[in-house]
């Protein structure tokens, strides 16, 4: 018997901004809102899927230094190039962790500073 990840919490200062953005990235759906302002986001089936629910609840703490885990996101059904660009009209922005520019891989930031990669694979 194993564990599987089945929610991930990110504290933030606008859980509704964020979870519109993580929404729109992953193509996800609200799947509740907590009286605290919390809101869990995830696939459309639901929770206990394949894929972990995303969490965001709220904080008035500032982000501070870089997290210690981050997200990795590939695209589906386009290829790297459009992908960058479809998130970059979302809200995402670059972000330098000190890369060389050669990596594989571009370094983006969600709309509070949340540091995620866009890998260059594409997932069916």
């Amino acid at each position: 018997m194993a564990c599987r990840i089945s929610e991930l919490v990110i504290e933030c200062r606008d859980p509704q901004r964020l979870a519109a953005f993580w929404c729109e990235v992953l193509d996800f759906i609200v799947l509740d809102t907590e009286d605290d302002g919390a809101v869990e986001i995830g696939p459309r089936e639901g929770f206990g899927g394949l894929q972990p629910t995303l969490v965001f609840s709220p904080t008035t703490e500032p982000k501070t230094g870089r997290p210690r885990l981050h997200f990795d996101v590939n695209a589906t059904d386009r290829d790297q190039d459009a992908e960058l660009e479809r998130l970059l009209k979302l809200g995402a922005r670059p972000a330098d962790i000190g890369q060389t520019g050669e990596e594989p891989w571009h370094v983006l930031a969600d709309p509070e500073g949340n540091e995620f990669c866009l890998l260059r694979a594409r997932l069916s």
